[in-house]
């Protein structure tokens, strides 16, 4: 009996010893980030590092390709980067993809960085559509990105040189250069090449140094949610755009025409979404004033008789403020609308209100040709002698008339003036009977 209480035992603290080793298990959370670095962007990276912390993953590597982004979101990003307490791998991928722009900063800022064979990494230097590139502010932000790169890159002890001038110079390697050069630490085929290589590396986190172990890690892959998603299509400035397009179109053809209520629907809901969408973004009210100074230009010239002037002046308007909507406030970011968007939403806004909206009121204007008002200004002839009450013939119809033109007589040709109580107000015509 005791040999099997002992027995009983031995199992149960054979279990308890090996149950902690199967928990501490490496993990390693993977994430992929492919496009613009927006306020999406940066959510899902602080929610994916917070569950890497919770599971006590050995560290999060970001599958990196983007074109750059807004500089805010960067520096939100950069910040949960060094203040992290496990590593962090940004591995930029897979083949043909980049770290462009703010896409530097977020790749130097990592404890490891690797990037897949035919990849490059570089600054995209816009020229941005009438702004002066010497301009004191342009050249203050730019000053401002160069240190804030050049302190990422002292932290990280990378290139300082190279990483100022992706900045200034808007200067993009290669893979193979971005090694040689000390921009990154490897070149790897895939993830798993990459946990091998980085495998017993020691990185300093902000609780410490931290050996890695990969090698035989498990890969936990963790995806973005339908929330982001939605944030993330929202921040793109080009449908940020067109949502405010379609909401003013939706609401001025629900005013023209009351009661259709769909077009109004549509439109309410497309401007509330696109003001959700401009919140997000650097959005330059001047800009934006300017679109809806155009849109009022061309609702003014169909009502107004300028010749097409305020037409011109609309589409200028429209044309400026479309340009000018998102205020790109360094060099460094690449996010604004596009001209492949901005130019056929001028053309459609421009037919749309000299057309659609021409023809609409026009119709209003349009003297009625049926009931009783297409009555006013038709040509008849008095039956009876009206003194001032009689009967006229309109439409081949027989009437009861009062005439507003003293008396006058049988056969005489009369014009419809007024309709009230189904009785006509007619004046006498100055033309003969035969």
């Amino acid at each position: 009996m005791k040999l099997a209480q002992h027995l009983v035992f031995g199992i149960l603290l054979t279990l308890a010893s090996t149950t902690p080793a199967l928990n501490r298990a490496p993990i390693v959370v993977v994430m992929k980030l492919d496009g613009m670095i927006n306020p999406a962007a940066a959510d899902f990276i602080h929610s994916t590092l917070q569950h890497a912390e919770q599971i006590q993953a050995q560290c999060l590597v970001i599958e990196l390709n983007t074109p750059g982004g807004l500089l805010k979101s960067t520096r939100v990003i950069v910040s949960d980067i060094l203040g992290s307490p496990i590593p962090i791998i940004v591995y930029v991928a897979p083949s043909g993809a980049q770290a462009a722009s703010a896409g530097v900063f977020v790749t130097l800022s990592a404890n490891i960085a690797a990037m897949a064979p035919g990849t490059n990494i570089g600054a995209a230097h816009p020229v941005t559509v009438g702004e002066a590139q010497d301009s004191v502010m342009m050249q203050k932000a730019t000053n401002d990105a160069a240190a804030f790169v050049r302190t990422i890159a002292e932290k990280r002890h990378r290139n300082v040189k190279w990483a100022e001038e992706a900045v200034r110079k808007s200067l993009s390697i290669t893979e193979t250069e971005a090694l040689k050069k000390n921009v990154i630490d490897y070149i790897a085929r895939d993830i798993p090449d990459l946990l091998k290589q980085v495998n017993n590396k020691q990185v300093i986190t902000s609780e410490g140094p931290v050996v890695l172990e990969t090698a035989d890690a498990r890969i936990e892959t963790v995806e973005m949610n339908w929330q982001l998603h939605i944030l993330d299509l929202l921040s793109d400035p080009n449908i940020a755009y067109i949502l405010l397009m379609i909401g003013f179109y939706g609401i001025l053809f629900e005013l023209y025409n009351p009661g259709a209520i769909f077009p109004g629907v549509l439109g309410v809901i497309s401007l509330l979404l696109a003001l959700y969408a401009l919140h997000t973004l650097p959005v330059n009210y001047a800009g934006l004033a300017l679109i809806i100074f155009g849109v009022i230009l061309f609702i003014l010239d169909l009502k107004i008789a300028s010749h097409g002037i305020l037409t011109i002046g609309g589409v200028i308007s429209l044309l400026l403020g479309s340009l000018m909507l998102i205020n790109v406030q360094t060099p460094v970011e690449v996010v604004r609308v596009s001209l492949n968007v901005i130019i056929p939403t001028i053309i459609f806004t421009t037919l749309f209100f000299v057309f659609a909206l021409g023809m609409a009121i026009r119709a209003q204007r349009k003297k009625p040709t049926t009931g009783i008002e297409g009555m006013i200004g038709e040509i008849g002839v008095a039956l009876t002698r009206l003194a001032p009450v009689g009967q006229v013939r309109v439409r081949g119809e027989i009437w009861s008339a009062e005439s507003i033109s003293g008396p006058i007589d049988e056969g005489t040709a009369i014009e419809v003036v007024e309709v009230v109580d189904l009785r006509l107000k007619v004046k006498h015509i100055q033309t003969s009977n035969k």
